[in-house]
């Protein structure tokens, strides 16, 4: 095992990719010339030139669209955004054409691209640039989205993605690119649509993804030493979603809390409540509970910011609100 920072594992992801297909390549602002907005693209303009590592003007509908058509040709695209905040401006190219092409050509047309960059909050960038839209893309057939918590996962799910037939929306965070983490050796690939159970317990299962679920880690170190067993398990991939395994941990614990950095309303929590109560509701316990954001705009100040977001403290007293402990 290697330690890797988030972003060279994402770097270490695409070079290896590049350098096994020449059909791949990466575009987006400032990937090339500046090393990736975040660094996650350092070096690579010096490895395989301006032709396959190509910076963009601020245009996300224009050179979305270009690489679009480019893997509708035989190539695979990565698109980095600098913020998925800034696809808003290409989304229509990523629902109405990415997505829909193999089923409106009859299969003649596939597009094998990869949309990667941050979602959700970073500190203070305010309510325009501090928005999650796991749930607004997996709403979407044809998609597929990730969402990696950690340098390893990242890695392999973003070259299982690359290598997908499909349109894959890899979604990252701009607070996790420093983060370290220890990275197999050698070739590997996880397959996308396979949740991991991170921690094992036996008395609450506790279901999350992306950055937040650090949260959860830490309540359930504090949470194990009142006796309180924790399994964790990080979905890792939006949709296709491994229902299965938060189905049979919830079998085993009976209790189920669902940590998601989103607005309350419509969102990816509010899926796994429904498959969960569906499929499994002579198991439960207690009721399901979700936390979420704050139900407004991202707020600017520090203050707000953090009672805006979920912490630590609320999954330990989401926990003990299922075991009636509170």
């Amino acid at each position: 095992m290697k330690t890797l920072q988030f972003r060279e594992a994402i770097c270490e992801a695409m070079t290896e990719e590049m350098r096994r297909d020449d059909t791949i390549y990466l575009m987006g602002e400032e990937v090339a010339e500046y090393n990736g907005a975040y660094k996650a693209s350092k070096g690579m303009l010096d490895e395989f030139g301006e032709k396959r590592v190509i910076d963009t003007p601020i245009s996300e509908l224009g050179f979305s669209g270009v690489a679009i058509g480019s893997a509708m040709n035989g190539n695979r695209p990565i698109v980095e955004y600098m913020t998925f905040n800034f696809s808003l401006v290409g989304i229509d190219q990523i629902i109405n054409n990415a997505a829909k092409i193999r089923q409106m050509s009859g299969g003649q047309f596939n597009c094998p691209i990869v949309f990667r960059g941050p979602t959700a909050s970073a500190g203070q960038l305010a309510a325009t640039h501090s928005q999650a839209f796991e749930s607004w893309y997996a709403n979407c057939p044809g998609l597929k989205v990730v969402v990696p918590s950690n340098p390893a996962d990242a890695k392999g799910l973003l070259k299982s993605a690359i290598r997908d037939d499909d349109p894959v929306i890899f979604m990252e965070s701009e607070q996790m690119y420093g983060d370290k983490g220890e990275v197999p050796e050698g070739e590997y690939l996880i397959p996308i649509g396979v949740a991991e159970i991170k921690r094992k317990g036996a008395d609450v299962t506790i279901v999350s993804f992306g950055k937040i679920i650090k949260e959860a880690y830490t309540a359930a170190e504090q949470l194990s030493e009142e006796g309180i067993e924790c399994e964790i398990i990080d979905l890792r991939t939006i949709r296709p979603m491994d229902h299965d395994t938060i189905i049979e941990s919830v079998k085993k614990t009976n209790r189920l809390v669902i940590l998601e950095e989103s607005w309350p309303f419509g969102n990816i929590s509010t899926e796994i409540t429904y498959q969960v109560q569906s499929a499994a509701f002579d198991y439960l316990d207690a009721p399901i509970v979700k936390i979420n954001t704050a139900d407004t705009p991202a707020p600017y100040s520090p203050v707000l910011l953090k009672e805006w977001l979920p912490n630590s403290d609320d999954v330990i007293k989401a926990v003990k609100k299922v075991l009636y402990k509170d």
